[in-house]
Formats: structure tokens, C-alpha cells, sequence
């Protein structure tokens, strides 16, 4: 297997991007993050993608952060405390290169996604889990609360089943994920495919059009209702003036096939 920590694969305009260190549970470490982060923004630049794939080698998708090197930092004059700050700041920034991501990204879960991994699959616009796999928070059984993949947990899902989930370092399995809306879809069969399926389905609308959406998606999601809709008015607009979406329009009116650019 390829020794980089982040592969990537293209099937047209869907890219396939795996955390690749099985040995270590594709933990999120210093080395992880930052090929992550190179990987997204090669992929944010390159207009053939229209969808992101995320998945894990291995047996499991991600195990959290890499305690081990997170111990080590002990070892510095300050206790680790900058090593530590630094390391969730680098964390935080990559959670939001995904939702800045011009396109859409899904999640392909499978075995466990426990601590900053499940904050992964929560950060993602959309998840695919296989039956089976394993979701939790569990810092606080060695006693660290996971505070920060609270942030994307709780915007996901109800705040007393993520409170739950945060004080109890219980997992929940695939269709209860489904059930709190943490995950999209469980798969009992063919994971990658299925994952692939809505991919395509995706990467078959106007690109243009999903871009634009995304964007707006998580920007009203922080304003009020009236600000919202007079935001959402304003990309409506900027989205019909397009000449691809004018073409869509006049091809459903037609009744064919809009022939796209």
C-alpha cells in the first residue's frame, strides 16, 4: 500500500480521499492532519471534483487523536500546553476546511469513529455507515472530555442524546446514528458502493449550482431567520443569473435532458 498518509483516487468527478495509516487506527495525528489539509485544498481547486469521498484504511475509519504523541508533549518546559493548543487549533481548521470545501463531502464510515473521528464523520456534509460500525465520544473515560468534537456533535444532533454520548463514553451503533441524525444512511451491504451511489446522484446535478448552495447552507445556518432569508434571496438570485441553470430551467419546461456545459 502506498506509504502516504492520505491517498487519493478519482472516478471522474467524484474524489475518494483515505486516511491511511491502519496500524494506528488512522488516528488523527500531527502527520494525519496535515495531509489531510493538503488534500483538501488540492482537491478545492480542481473544478473537474464535484464530490469528496472520505474514508479510513483498515479496520476502522478513525480512532480520535493520537494519544501517545499527545502524552509526549508532557515532556516540553510548559506541560504541553502549547503542543496541546496548537494541536486542536490545527484540528478545528481542518473540521473547517471540509464545510468550506466548494464540494460536498461524505463521510464513509465503518468499525469504530470514536472521539475527534466521530467529530469527523459529524464535520462531514453527509455520512454513509456501514451496519456495525461504532459511534462515540468516549475522552471521558480516561478522563478527558471531548470538548471539541462537542462543537460538531452538537449541531448535529439533539443536545441531550450528545450530552449523553459526552458523560456516559458510551459508543451507539449505525441505526441509532441514523435515527439522531448523525449519519445519513446505513449500509448492510456493499459499503464503498453505496457510498459511490450518492456520490453520483450528487455529482449528477449542476456543480455550479451545489457549490453555491454548500456555501450558503452553513452561512445561513448562523444568521437569524430574517437575515437568513434576505441572504438566501441574494444566492437565489446569483444562482438563476447563471447561464447552466437557465438551460436547466428550459430543459424541465421542454421536458429533456439539460445539456450543461
Amino acid at each position: 500500500m502506498n506509504d502516504a498518509l492520505v491517498l487519493r483516487a478519482d472516478d471522474g468527478p467524484i474524489a475518494r480521499l483515505t486516511l491511511n495509516n491502519p496500524s494506528k487506527l488512522n488516528a488523527l495525528s500531527d502527520a494525519m492532519l496535515a495531509a489531510l489539509h493538503a488534500a483538501l485544498d488540492q482537491v478545492a481547486g480542481d473544478e473537474t471534483i464535484r464530490v469528496v469521498i472520505l474514508n479510513g484504511a483498515g479496520k476502522v475509519f478513525c480512532a480520535g487523536h493520537d494519544l501517545k504523541e499527545m502524552q509526549a508533549a508532557r515532556k516540553a518546559e510548559d506541560g504541553g500546553r502549547a503542543a496541546w493548543l496548537d494541536l486542536f487549533e490545527r484540528c478545528s481548521a481542518v473540521m473547517a476546511r471540509i464545510q468550506s470545501l466548494p464540494q460536498p463531502v461524505i463521510a464513509q464510515a465503518h468499525g469504530i469513529a470514536t472521539a475527534a473521528g466521530c467529530q469527523l464523520v459529524a464535520t462531514c456534509d453527509l455520512a454513509v455507515a456501514e451496519e456495525g460500525t461504532k459511534f462515540g465520544v468516549n475522552g471521558v473515560n480516561i478522563g478527558l472530555f471531548c470538548s471539541t468534537p462537542m462543537v460538531a456533535l452538537s449541531r448535529n444532533i439533539h443536545r441531550k442524546q450528545v450530552f449523553e454520548m459526552l458523560t456516559t463514553g458510551e459508543f451507539i451503533d449505525a441505526e441509532r446514528a441514523q435515527e439522531v441524525g448523525l449519519i445519513n444512511r446505513v449500509s448492510t451491504g456493499d459499503l464503498a458502493k453505496d457510498t459511490m451511489a450518492l456520490a453520483k446522484t450528487i455529482a449528477g446535478k449542476l456543480g455550479s449550482a451545489v457549490r453555491i448552495g454548500k456555501q450558503a447552507f452553513y452561512e445561513q445556518a448562523q444568521m437569524s431567520v430574517a437575515e437568513a432569508y434576505a441572504y438566501t434571496g441574494e444566492v437565489m438570485a446569483v444562482n438563476m443569473a447563471l447561464e447552466d441553470t437557465d438551460e436547466g430551467i428550459k430543459a424541465f419546461l421542454e421536458k429533456r435532458k439539460p445539456d450543461w456545459s
